[in-house]
């Protein structure tokens, strides 16, 4: 039952980063767009919060305004060398992800086979 919890919460955090890329890709994307403010999700509350989420839920992370950032006269406040540092970030973070949800899977399949 161990692996299953861990497994659910390597989903989870998978989830939360792949949510995470997605409103950093956007803030990119909008960075000629005036007016646009750029957005981030607060990721290590989102994760605590997903973690004490019943298994097998998938957690909707809450997206917010990023405050104290240099706004341009069109009123957009995207600072690119910014997105592009988090989201080389958020990759590494799902990279990692990828990689201990591998290990499972690896330690799932060598009790299988070991039981045989």
């Amino acid at each position: 039952m161990g692996n299953v919890s861990i497994l659910s919460q390597l989903g989870s955090y998978l989830s939360l980063t792949n949510q995470r890329e997605t409103v950093i890709s956007s803030n990119m994307a909008n960075v000629d767009t005036p007016g646009y403010r750029t957005k981030d999700v607060d990721f290590q509350h989102e994760l605590t919060r997903a973690m004490a989420a019943p298994a097998g839920t998938t957690p909707h992370a809450a997206v917010r305004d990023v405050s104290g950032l240099l706004e341009r006269p069109d009123g957009n406040n995207v600072d690119i060398d910014r997105e592009a540092m988090k989201l080389s970030e958020v990759q590494l973070q799902y990279q990692m992800g990828t990689q201990l949800m591998k290990g499972e899977f690896h330690q799932l399949i060598t009790a299988i086979n070991e039981d045989q």
